[in-house]
């Protein structure tokens, strides 16, 4: 099963200076583990603030929600899940009955 996820940083909270050249390090092998696993699918950075919308295959939405917990940043307390959508197929691909 595939969800979807948007996230941003929480900069209203944390200065630039806590997202350390580290801590990011972290974050991007956190994310590369996740993806090399199949677990992450798709990762974007948004274009209106920071934060990611990522694309997740798993087999339920606990399992989603313990990916994203793995993340440093989220692990700092530093990420917000805007919102966690689970995904369907889209069925106009399908063939006429």
């Amino acid at each position: 099963m595939q969800f979807l996820s948007l996230s941003r940083r929480l900069v209203d909270k944390f200065p630039s200076e806590a997202f350390t050249p580290d801590l990011v390090a972290s974050e991007t092998a956190r994310i590369r583990e996740l993806y090399a696993a199949g677990t992450l699918r798709q990762i974007w950075k948004r274009g209106d603030i920071p934060g990611a919308g990522i694309l997740w295959e798993a087999g339920s939405e606990s399992e989603v929600r313990a990916a994203i917990d793995s993340l440093p940043i989220a692990q700092a307390g530093m990420l917000e899940i805007v919102a966690l959508i689970p995904l369907q197929p889209y069925p106009g691909f399908c063939p006429a009955t």
